[in-house]
């Protein structure tokens, strides 16, 4: 059974009992893209790769990012799991850095942010998104 790569409301749930909503959040993305990218029918769009597709995901939500006052801190390919289960990899990390929960949460609401996501779940077999806090 495929994965699910987008939130859920229990993952939301959560993020609110488990996470301050004031303090500052970086959150890290460990992304495995699709060989081609996978668009619902009614999102007509050029084919393109999975990586392609989340670079556009990337461009379309930079404003919303900006909005929130959330930014992009570190960006790499991901070249060799040394510790994991042997069937587990990934392509690319990402770290994006929101002033808090509550900013992440402001943006992941938002009617615009939602309707960019679509180029998301089309670019992604499988990732993860871990919240993060100073410790």
């Amino acid at each position: 059974m495929p994965r699910s790569v987008d939130p859920t409301s229990d993952s939301v749930k959560q993020l609110v009992a488990r996470v301050p909503p004031d303090l500052p959040v970086v959150m890290l993305n460990l992304l495995r893209f699709r060989d081609q990218a996978v668009y619902p029918a009614d999102k007509a769009q050029p084919a393109r790769t999975g990586r392609d597709a989340y670079a556009e995901y990337g461009r379309q939500i930079q404003t919303h990012l900006d909005r929130v006052g959330g930014k992009v801190i570190w960006q790499g390919e991901a070249k060799h799991t040394f510790i994991a289960p042997q069937d587990e990899s990934w392509d690319e990390v990402l770290l994006v850095q929101y002033p808090s929960r509550d900013a992440f949460l402001s943006m992941l609401m938002s009617p615009d942010y939602q309707a960019v996501t679509f180029h998301r779940t089309a670019a992604l077999e499988d990732a993860r998104l871990v919240v993060t806090i100073r410790g």
